[in-house]
């Protein structure tokens, strides 16, 4: 329990440093060389299976089944198809299922039962269905049976097969719900199953199952043993929501169930927990996504090989452990086991169980003890032993990795399926080489070695992206390929792109065991694929590339640039382990300095000069085990174009003379910038001036002396490029801005009478204008009476005086207010008194609606 939570908070906090090494080399799809198959409106490549004597991979897709060509798959040879009936899609729809993706055929069951048959199983619309593949024909034999128990209903829910002697063993769900999870053997002669109980399985996630054979050089005498792996939720810990637990699970291949207690049941099932977890980062792992068994003769022993992700994976973070089979043989043969207990009379707890254990052990294989103790079959083993097994089938001890620690924990990706190679170096030295994928089309492949992991490349399988299902790895000396299945299609690629690296020290650098450096061809080759006996190949896995002794040819590009320009330098540099530096007349160049610019695969240099000219190197240096190895990346030799300082004088000197006998003007001098390549005109009597100043005139020109001026050539006369768009820049950017602020007054009415004019003439069609009595301001005031004021004679109220666009005091008599008395005497007068002023009205302010 407390492990668990420990864990799970734990998983948060050692993000941050759970970055993983990084791929020394990314390979595009448009880099590399891939074989791909895909037909049209044919989707989930997602079942693989490689016949390697024939040369065929078989490829399960939906409602059809090809056979390609395993050397270029791209070359198919035959196909069949599998379809549902109209009737059953019909009935499936009407279930609720979808009948344009759900109710069709998916291929979930594709294994050899012999050199002449296939033994398949498909969906069917959720009525699962299998049946016989005649390799000969390449059709179907119509048996049509039952495949309850070994194929899914549901093409979403998880999975997983292994043929083992004729004889098929599922992990898979036996319902339509997929409620009902089953670990199935189907056999005419002793067909077993697990039992329906959630000690047993705790709504599992299938994910693979394989065979692992006895030594029959072993004094036990012990049996085959079919291995299962898959999620469930956990049963022995406490948590909040759902834990999920990774597990696997063991039966033997000679169980044949119990006589009266487990009749047709597994006798031999145990199951056990797969701890994949990184203390030092306070991570555990507890999803297993895909699991791999390394089996080949020259192996002392079987290792198991698990892609693991957490629970709460916000991250993208991803583990591979490993665990060596005598590991889980020992756990099963001697570990302890757990047994449930009753808390408070409601409450069930697992807890480990550590009474007496019943003789045979339960859930042993049939071994030579327990025919020695006279129980040749699992039919008779007691009730005692049967009973024990129905009850405890969970180990207490866990299955722990080597090294107590995963191989490798990366951050920022998703691995989906692994497969690994076994691979002998040059050295002698056996690597164990991992291939795995991604949700984002991507595959890794790494190696372990001297208690480390170094990514050797990214290889992007499918275009677009899409996640890898299914990895396929043949084992063929000399025809070894990787073949990877998703949604889209199917891809074919070779181990290793060796051809791809152009120097020793970038093939060795590489530290790929498939690649080797052939100093006689200079040329990286597959070492696997060349059948020299002799060979003197530079090979290193550790990296150390002081071997390497061959000169590289550097091919120098030559640049031609102007004063004041800006340069481009480009140098590609593939490696993500290495820094580029740069190199100006053999002295490191440093690219902190405003005068330069580094990119991701150039070098800018601005404002070029004439200290700029010279040779540049773009060199890559890579760091290993405290050794730095630099390889020059590419070659620039700069020039600048030089400057030619020539005169041109002309015939005659000529004089210019103003009309009214003034005295004449004799000199003008016209000096190019010293930054441009254009040569330098100076037109002058008395003498000649070369000095970069500015373009000078003496005095007030006339009409004469500038078409004088202007038959000298344009280009004598001009400012550095860079200067002229700044110029142009500042004179817009004044010049917006007086027309904005321009604007803005005008409108606001805060300049004089002429902008008013311009800004009702505009607004004339809006609104109509008012009279101006700017002219006679003074009479028209008088007679104007403002609001408040006494009656007129007439008894009638005055108008109010017009607005004349200008914000003005109340109009009385030298400013002031008077007296209602005297404002009545004055308009009176005013009234008798008969208009002198000729006025014009003109229109003003027009904001207000006139009459």
């Amino acid at each position: 329990m407390a492990l668990v939570l420990y864990g799970a908070v734990g998983l948060f906090i050692g993000m941050a440093t759970a970055f993983g090494p990084v791929p020394r080399i990314t390979w595009e799809h448009r880099e590399i060389h891939l074989v791909h198959f895909q037909e049209p409106k044919t989707f989930n490549y997602s079942t693989l299976l490689l016949s390697e004597d024939k040369d065929i991979l078989y490829v399960g897709a939906r409602e059809v089944i090809f056979a390609l060509n395993s050397l270029n798959i791209s070359d198919k040879q035959q196909e069949v198809f599998w379809k549902v009936t109209e009737d059953k899609k019909t009935k499936c729809a009407e279930k609720g299922k979808s009948k344009q993706t759900e109710c069709l055929n998916y291929v979930r069951v594709l294994q050899q039962l012999n050199d002449t048959f296939l033994y398949v199983c498909g969906t069917n619309a959720f009525q699962p269905v299998c049946d016989y593949l005649n390799l000969l024909s390449f059709e179907f034999g119509g048996k049509n049976e039952d495949g309850k128990g070994r194929c899914p209903f549901d093409p979403a829910q998880s999975y997983t097969s292994v043929m083992v002697d004729g004889e098929l063993y599922t992990g898979t769900s036996y319902n339509f719900l997929g409620s009902e999870p089953i670990i199935f053997r189907n056999s005419q002669q002793s067909p077993l199953r697990t039992e329906y109980a959630i000690p047993w399985l705790n709504e599992p996630n299938f994910i693979f199952a394989d065979v692992i054979r006895a030594d029959p050089d072993n004094a036990d005498e012990d049996d085959d043993k079919i291995y299962f792996f898959f999620t469930e939720v956990s049963v022995e810990y406490e948590f909040l929501g759902k834990l999920m637990i990774p597990r696997i699970a063991r039966v033997c291949k000679r169980d044949q169930g119990g006589l009266r207690t487990l009749q047709k049941k597994w006798t031999s099932y145990l199951k056990a927990r797969m701890l994949c977890s990184a203390p030092d980062k306070n991570l555990i792992f507890n999803i297993v996504n895909d699991v791999f068994i390394l089996k080949s003769p020259s192996l002392r022993e079987s290792v198991i090989y698990g892609v693991f992700s957490p629970q709460l994976n916000n991250v993208g973070l991803s583990a591979v452990c490993a665990y060596n089979i005598s590991t889980v043989e020992d756990v099963f043969a001697k570990g302890k086991y757990m047994q449930s207990a009753t808390v408070e009379q409601s409450h069930t707890k697992w807890v480990r169980y550590n009474g007496e254990i019943p003789r045979p052990r339960p859930g042993a294989c049939m071994n030579k003890e327990a025919r020695t103790d006279g129980y040749l079959s699992t039919l008779n083993l007691p009730d005692k032993t049967l009973q024990f097994v129905k009850d405890h089938p969970l180990m207490d001890d866990s299955v722990t990795p080597i090294g107590d620690r995963p191989k490798l924990v990366k951050r920022d990706v998703k691995y989906t399926q692994i497969v690994v190679d076994r691979v002998r170096a040059l050295n002698g030295t056996v690597y164990d080489v991992m291939f795995i994928s991604t949700d984002r089309g991507a595959l890794h492949k790494a190696i372990s070695y001297e208690n480390g992991m170094h990514i050797i490349e990214e290889i992007q399988l499918f275009p677009n992206f899409e996640p890898v299902q299914t990895l396929l790895l043949s084992s063929k000396q000399g025809k070894q390929f990787l073949y990877a299945g998703s949604n889209a299609g199917v891809v074919q690629s070779p181990l290793a792109f060796c051809d791809k690296y152009s120097t020793c020290v970038d093939c060795v650098l590489a530290r790929d065991p498939y690649c080797a450096w052939d100093a006689q061809e200079s040329v990286c080759v597959d070492n696997f694929r060349e059948h020299e006996t002799e060979r003197d190949w530079i090979q290193n896995i550790g990296g150390d590339a002081s071997s390497c002794t061959d000169k590289v040819k550097e091919h120098s590009l030559q640049h031609t640039f102007k004063h004041g320009s800006t340069a481009e330098l480009k140098c590609s540099q593939k490696s993500n382990l290495a820094q580029v530096v740069w190199k100006f007349k053999d002295d490191v160049l440093k690219v902190e300095s405003p005068k330069y610019r580094l990119l991701e695969k150039a070098l800018l240099i601005f404002n070029l000069s004439e200290g700029d000219s010279g040779v540049y190197q773009c060199l890559s240096e890579e760091k290993v085990k405290n050794q730095k190895f630099s390889q020059v990346l590419a070659k620039h030799v700069l020039e600048l174009k030089k400057i030619q300082h020539t005169t041109v004088s002309p015939a005659q000197p000529t004089t210019w003379s103003e009309s009214n006998g003034r005295a004449s003007r004799k000199s003008m001098v016209f000096i190019q910038p010293h930054l441009s390549s254009t040569p330098v005109a100076a037109v002058t009597t008395p003498r000649i001036v070369t000095n970069p100043v500015i373009p000078i005139l003496t005095s007030t020109v006339s009409d004469e002396l500038l078409n004088s001026v202007a038959e000298v050539p344009a280009r004598a006369m001009f400012l550095k490029s860079n200067d002229n768009c700044l110029l142009m820049f500042l004179f817009l950017f004044f010049f917006v801005l007086f027309l904005c602020l321009f604007s803005y007054n005008c409108y606001k009415g805060y300049l004089p009478d002429q902008c008013l004019k311009f800004r009702s003439a505009l607004l004339l069609g809006k609104k109509k204008p008012k009279a101006d009595f700017s002219d006679c301001e003074q009479s028209v005031k008088e007679t104007l009476v403002e609001p408040g004021s006494l009656l007129t004679q007439s008894g009638e109220q005055p108008k109010p005086s017009h607005d004349t666009g200008y914000e003005t005091e109340a109009d009385y008599v030298n400013g002031h207010v008077q007296h209602d008395e005297d404002h009545s005497q004055s308009y009176k007068e005013v009234k008798d008194k008969p208009f002198d002023v000729k006025c014009e009205l003109k229109f003003a302010d027009s904001d207000a609606e006139g009459d």
